[in-house]
């Protein structure tokens, strides 16, 4: 039998107001992928021009957004040897395929996550992967930003 979840979906493409709940078959993680329960999700502007324009590619017949996560690993697939379920994990998955973090569980490969710090939350890791990502994009591969130059 498949476990449900809850997830939110747009019903179109548009408008915020198309964002809807659902319910939808509970994934199962797949060679080197873990299962994540979700506990937050962050919403960056790549999450809302998908939603307004469309997806960028085929995306499953529920598309939910959502890019940035964080939560607990509740099961671990075939070939996993980083974590174990009850492990807390942050980080961006698939993108740019469809990563499903707007629901309650989501499947990924295990190499596309980290280890939540210890210090921070699940709202505040979830809300670091882009963000953290274009930052380091900036200072240290296009500007040039190395330990001790003195910024």
């Amino acid at each position: 039998m498949t476990m449900k979840m809850r997830a939110v979906s747009p019903r179109a493409w548009g408008a915020p107001e198309n964002l809807v709940p659902v319910e939808v078959d509970r994934p199962e993680p797949g060679l080197t992928e873990i299962l994540v329960r979700v506990h937050a999700a962050g919403v960056n502007p790549v999450d809302w021009k998908t939603r307004a324009e469309g997806a960028f590619g085929t995306w499953g017949d529920t598309p939910i957004l959502g890019y940035d996560v964080s939560g607990v690993v509740e099961e671990v697939g075939p070939g996993v040897t980083l974590y174990a379920p009850g492990d807390e994990v942050f980080g961006m998955p698939r993108f740019p395929e469809q990563a499903g973090g707007y629901a309650e569980y989501l499947a990924a490969p295990a190499r596309r996550f980290a280890p939540k710090p210890a210090g921070i939350s699940h709202v505040e890791a979830a809300a670091l992967p882009l963000a953290a990502l274009t930052a380091w994009q900036g200072l240290v591969e296009t500007a040039g930003l190395r330990a001790g130059s003195g910024c």
